[in-house]
């Protein structure tokens, strides 16, 4: 298990000789009804379930809570910024929900390489052009950057909604790639 997880240069004992609290045994549960695994970087962050609260929290909000941007977009989103970032957990772990949610298993490997090339409405293609500058260069996003945005649909409470899970995914991904973290076996084939 220990290899599952990660390799690198961060040790933690993610196995925990100590018990998890009984909502942490209950998430992972659901998790494991859900999703049929518990995902690696939860199994990560609960060495501090302070930490692993917290993570699960904002991810929920970006990622399920409220907003016009479909599931299928906030994924496309982690994908195109985890591309950018080359983070293997997330590119992993997101491509494979791309694939089930677009029910196309071209999709996510498409948004790796050149999202541009992808088969993506114009709304779609304006919020992946805005996620890629503010990865790559976030202090050159000016006001023409959030116009383009408005001028293919959206609003300002969506462009809110990008930039949060545009920024989300740079902070993860750095902490995936700082501790080697590495994705579930089973995502590997999922959706294919």
């Amino acid at each position: 298990m220990a290899n599952s997880i990660q390799k690198g240069i961060i040790a933690l004992d993610l196995e925990q000789e100590t018990p998890h609290s009984e909502e942490t045994e209950a998430y992972f549960d659901l998790c494991r009804e859900k999703l049929g695994l518990v995902p690696n970087v939860l199994a990560a962050y609960a060495f501090n379930e302070a930490k692993l609260r917290t993570f699960t929290e904002m991810y929920n909000d970006l990622m399920l809570g409220d907003s016009a941007l479909t599931k299928l977009e906030r994924e496309m989103i982690a994908v195109v910024v985890s591309s950018i970032n080359r983070c293997f957990y997330c590119l992993t772990a997101h491509g494979a929900t791309v694939r089930q949610l677009s029910g196309d298993p071209q999709l996510g490997e498409m948004l790796v390489m050149n999202f541009r090339a992808a088969d993506l409405d114009k709304r779609q293609t304006a919020m992946l052009i805005f996620v890629e500058k503010l990865t790559e260069a976030p202090a050159k996003i000016v006001e023409a950057d959030r116009q383009a945005l408005r001028d293919a649909g959206w609003s300002d409470r969506d462009i809110w909604d990008i930039a949060n899970i545009a920024a989300f995914f740079n902070m993860t991904n750095r902490a995936a790639s700082a501790t080697d973290m590495r994705p579930n076996e089973e995502y590997h084939g999922q959706a294919r």
